[in-house]
């Protein structure tokens, strides 16, 4: 047996065995940079979406009480378990109604019908911008009932409107209209 040296140089190159080709590997890159483009305006334009908005919130400064028009003010009282007490005018117990937030017969109903009113039998030139909104939050209001009520004057576009205390006749009205609510459950 005879090992020859030509047996290991024809190993390499077998009859019908072809070497593999490397390609250049080519890759487009337009679809990757237009989903990039898409993700970014995505994110910018829910960003721009849900940036919160803030209210504007004027307090009165320390003095006198400033007289306003009987004729154009609408009083809230806001209680407990969303529940508003409102008047329109001076302090009077018989005089209250009651509503809540809700949208189609709630508190802001009761502003436009009040705007309404001041257009169709002005009482100064200033129509229905003469309207003055007077917020009192007792002291089981929540905050949120507060914020819902300056929504509803930013909705119906009162341009007069302040958040005082309530009075003591206010306060015991609405200790005595909880109470009665409660007995009545």
């Amino acid at each position: 047996m005879q090992i020859s040296d030509a047996g290991s140089s024809t190993t390499s190159h077998r009859p019908g065995v072809k070497r593999m080709q490397k390609h250049s590997l080519k890759i487009d890159m337009t679809p990757m940079v237009d989903l990039g483009f898409l993700l970014v305006s995505f994110f910018i334009f829910t960003s721009e979406l849900s940036r919160p908005a803030v209210t504007d919130l004027y307090m009165p400064k320390q003095g006198k009480p400033m007289p306003v028009g009987e004729s154009t003010t609408i009083t809230m009282l806001l209680a407990k378990d969303n529940v508003i007490y409102y008047y329109e005018g001076s302090w009077d117990e018989t005089n209250i109604q009651r509503t809540t937030f809700s949208v189609s017969s709630g508190i802001g109903n009761v502003i436009r019908k009040k705007q309404q009113e001041l257009d169709s039998h002005p009482v100064s030139a200033e129509g229905r911008t003469a309207l003055m909104l007077i917020i009192k939050p007792s002291a089981d209001a929540t905050y949120k009932n507060v914020i819902d009520a300056l929504d509803e004057a930013l909705i119906n576009n009162v341009k007069k409107y302040a958040i005082v205390k309530c009075d003591e006749g206010e306060t015991r009205y609405l200790t005595d209209s909880t109470l009665s609510r409660k007995d009545a459950k």
